[in-house]
């Protein structure tokens, strides 16, 4: 079989396409939302231009010494070539980039302000909690961190289990998150937008299933939100969601989570006070709408084996099963 031009042309294009999409996007250090980040990306294209051009000009000095005439070849063996290109080069090359990457270091730790808004991160295998200590006792999300514009956040990261990392790829860099131990990292979003972050540091059989949503919004949108957090949830509208809210009790899901306004107060599991609203399920591994709620429920272990959700797929019947994922669909 030969190749064609056409298709050639093809491959080049998905291959561009490919390399221009990872250049922005909502988990990329290449499409900055915060000043952190933009630091970051200027010193990976200032490392990666440059890598390219030194790459470029060694493999120029290559082809000159295998086919350039005798003469010329000839000077790529004195000893001011060999000092000058192997050693001087190089040397002050690399001690001008190190003196570059520790001030960008030295840059995106330090704070920014004098009251930046606290916010808790828990990372639990394999989900995420999120409190915001400051701004009462009910304001509490799960697998989603929100932020203002414009106004400094400092993350308090800590594991309640086994060693982790956050990382928020258009916001920071990535910080580990220990077991005993309080990490604090500062950031900014300077525009409203949906971001994804992950755990980078390998944590158990879902690791790779351990990711969260973090979502700028404008600061009355914002405090909005966060005032929805605070409030006991409203009763239930229709009666399959009554009929939801009983199977909830029943089955025993109080004990694990925490549903605002009820007898339900658990930390064991992910805050379902307002998980209707929420962008995705299970840590980033589903689209959050009532087909996939149900879902969840009725066999969590067949969709992210390993975490600590029972499947309720054979002790509760469908009926029962939608019937729940109503009302928690209800909860917003």
């Amino acid at each position: 079989m030969t190749e064609t031009p056409g298709r050639h042309r093809v491959l080049a294009g998905l291959l561009l396409a490919g390399v221009l999409g990872a250049c922005s996007g909502v988990q990329t250090p290449l499409d900055p939302m915060g000043d952190h980040a933009a630091r970051i990306a200027v010193l990976t294209w200032v490392l990666f231009i440059g890598g390219t051009a030194i790459f470029v000009l060694v493999m120029g000095l290559l082809v000159f010494a295998v086919f350039a005439p005798a003469r010329i070849r000839q000077a790529f063996g004195t000893r001011g070539f060999v000092v000058g290109g192997g050693i001087i080069f190089p040397t002050v090359t690399l001690i001008a980039l190190l003196i570059y990457s520790l001030g960008v270091s030295r840059a995106v730790v330090l704070p920014m302000s004098d009251n930046p808004l606290r916010i808790e991160v828990i990372a639990r295998q394999y989900w995420w909690e999120v409190r915001y200590p400051d701004e009462g006792e009910g304001a509490v999300t799960a697998n989603e961190l929100r932020l203002p514009v414009g106004r400094e956040v400092e993350l308090l990261l800590s594991s309640a289990d086994v060693i982790h990392s956050l990382w928020i790829p258009n916001l920071h860099g990535k910080m580990d998150m220990i077991p005993g131990r309080v990490n604090r990292q500062r950031m900014r979003a300077d525009r409203p937008g949906v971001m994804r972050g992950q755990c980078t540091e390998f944590c158990g059989v879902q690791h790779t299933l351990m990711a969260f949503w973090a979502v700028a919004q404008e600061p009355a949108e914002f405090d909005a939100w966060l005032a929805r957090q605070r409030e006991p949830i409203a009763p239930p509208a229709t009666p399959e969601q009554a009929r939801g809210m009983q199977v909830f009790g029943e089955a025993g899901c109080g004990a694990c989570h925490t549903v605002r306004g009820t007898e339900w107060q658990s930390r064991l599991g992910p805050d379902l006070s307002r998980v209707g609203s929420r962008l995705s399920l299970a840590a980033g591994a589903l689209d959050n709408h009532r087909g996939t709620l149900a879902g969840w429920v009725a066999g969590a272990q067949d969709i992210k084996p390993g975490n600590n959700m029972p499947a309720f797929g054979r002790s509760l019947p469908g009926d029962d099963l939608l019937a729940v994922a109503a009302w928690m669909e209800s909860l917003r």
